[in-house]
């Protein structure tokens, strides 16, 4: 098993630069998904070439859909329509990606045939009740290991039937797994969320000529329609380009601009929670690019002061707590976030996991069941373990530029699955990163 480590050395100047961050990963799998089930063919500017969403694409693949990649960052989809998926004769691989499996829950349970989805080590280890229960109750059958947890095996040809359904946890993937049922099942589907989520799913949906009438935290799907192909330009991913505000806030004299970022309002919750911490944040060119707004970012180094993390903004923000905490852990005073136990259940506990490296690297902070409590300070060099989570490897890779020494980051190898090229974008704008 490969577990490639990374050193992050202190950043040595400020960081500069205009950097244009690799393609949506969430849009990505839903564009390849949306566009394999659609009626013809669907062209994809923007994807991302990162081992997650090439799952998916491999998986649609293995059901008979032709996809072409006729450039990096470019697909082009013939879709077979909603019903023209053909049975795979082998397991479904999604690789590392919860998204990929949770996602394709719903898409399988609306076919004739049976499928197999499998994952990684990790991926293995994720819970899965969350999507198949709430689907067994629209009449789909799948079948878990003990615990809920994947192989995930799904009986075909079975009707499935609208629900009306509340997440007891926020989650946009167990959404749009549900929407994606909804579009074979007789009947509506109505999903009433606590805390609104991402509305990826609704927007596409929407854009492919799909019926669908949703407003934040409230979406109501019926099936029996068709999707049209469509052309998507993926914007360029705000988890991604996440690590790139945090640390530029953090080393003194930075200035980075960061291009065509997507700010899907369900997705930017770290904007909110970093300018009330004291961030000095611009968003310049606005504009829309396949139904999603798009802005150039641009971040100057700023002095941060520790806050209560909002609660409204935590589901928003649910792939960027890995970068928060070492914002929270660099910022004057007390930082307390709450309301994310989602986080324990990501590619890693990754309250866990940034709880145990920071105070590996002089941090003070104490863990809680859904959030920590963080006193700022600086932080010293060290040795600490990703747990194969690239969203926690990323963000000690940030961590790296404002300690006093170098640290070691153990497990990097899962960060190609979201984004590929990190070491060579980010040593472009300054941070001193290497593979160890």
């Amino acid at each position: 098993m490969n577990t490639l480590d990374w050193v992050a050395a202190p950043a040595a100047r400020p960081l500069h630069g205009d950097l244009t961050v690799p393609g949506d990963k969430s849009i990505s799998h839903r564009a390849v998904m949306l566009a394999s089930l659609a009626n013809a063919t669907s062209r994809i500017k923007g994807f991302l070439e990162g081992e997650d969403t090439l799952a998916t694409a491999r998986v649609f693949g293995q059901m008979g859909v032709c996809i072409e990649a006729p450039a990096a960052g470019e697909r082009i989809v013939h879709g077979v329509g909603l019903h023209g998926l053909s049975a795979p004769t082998n397991d479904l691989d999604c690789g590392n990606s919860g998204t990929a499996m949770r996602l394709l829950c719903g898409v399988l349970a609306g076919q004739a045939f049976e499928s197999t989805l499998t994952g990684d080590a990790s991926l293995s280890k994720r819970p899965m009740r969350r999507v198949t229960e709430p689907l067994a109750r629209m009449g789909a059958l799948i079948e878990t290991r003990e615990g809920g947890l994947p192989p995930l095996h799904v009986r075909g040809g079975r009707s499935l039937c609208g629900i009306e359904f509340a997440p007891p946890v926020a989650s946009a993937q167990v959404k749009s797994a549900l929407l994606l049922a909804g579009l074979y099942a007789d009947g509506d589907t109505t999903i009433t969320e606590l805390h609104p989520t991402r509305d990826y799913t609704e927007r596409m949906l929407a854009a492919c000529g799909w019926p669908i009438d949703y407003s934040p935290g409230t979406v109501r799907v019926n099936g029996g329609h068709t999707l049209r192909a469509i052309d998507i330009d993926v914007p360029a991913d705000f988890s991604s380009a996440a690590f790139f505000v945090v640390a530029a806030t953090l080393v003194p004299g930075s200035e980075l601009r960061l291009r065509k970022v997507g700010m899907n309002p369900r997705r930017t919750g770290l904007l909110h929670v970093l300018r009330a911490m004291g961030a000095d944040m611009a968003e310049e060119n606005a504009h829309f690019a396949g139904g999603e707004p798009v802005s150039d970012l641009v971040i100057r180094h700023a002095p941060l002061r520790g806050i209560d993390v909002p609660v409204e903004h935590v589901a928003d923000m649910i792939d960027e707590f890995p970068a928060l905490f070492v914002a929270a852990a660099c910022a004057e005073g007390t930082t307390t976030i709450g309301g994310a136990a989602e986080l324990r259940v990501k590619e890693s506990d990754r309250i866990a996991v940034m709880t145990a490296g920071l105070r590996m690297l002089g941090a003070r902070i104490e863990e809680t069941p859904d959030g920590a409590v963080i006193e700022g300070g600086s932080l010293r060099g060290g040795r600490v373990d990703s747990h194969g989570d690239h969203r926690c490897a990323m963000a000690f890779a940030v961590a790296g530029a404002v300690a006093t020494s170098a640290i070691t980051i153990t497990d990097c190898a899962n960060v190609a699955t979201s984004f590929p090229g990190f070491i060579e974008l980010a040593r472009s704008c300054g941070l001193l990163l290497a593979t160890a």
